[in-house]
């Protein structure tokens, strides 16, 4: 949730389309957490979990 957008989107380049998805432009400097809250958030963060191949296993909380 702290990482930029850019700096997702930049290392893992199927996770632009996500973004996209979400209204999200992928070279926003700005962390996942300060373009949706809450519901929307753990939505979007679910999705790209699924798209990387990512968990709660091999990801730290707050990202």
């Amino acid at each position: 949730m702290e990482m930029p957008v850019s700096g997702i989107a930049n290392s893992w380049d199927e996770t632009k389309e996500v973004f996209k998805k979400h209204d999200i432009p992928v070279g926003s400097n700005k962390a996942l957490k300060e373009h949706l809250q809450d519901k929307e958030l753990d939505l979007l963060i679910s999705d790209l979990n699924k798209t990387i191949g990512s968990s709660e296993v091999t990801c730290i909380k707050g990202g």
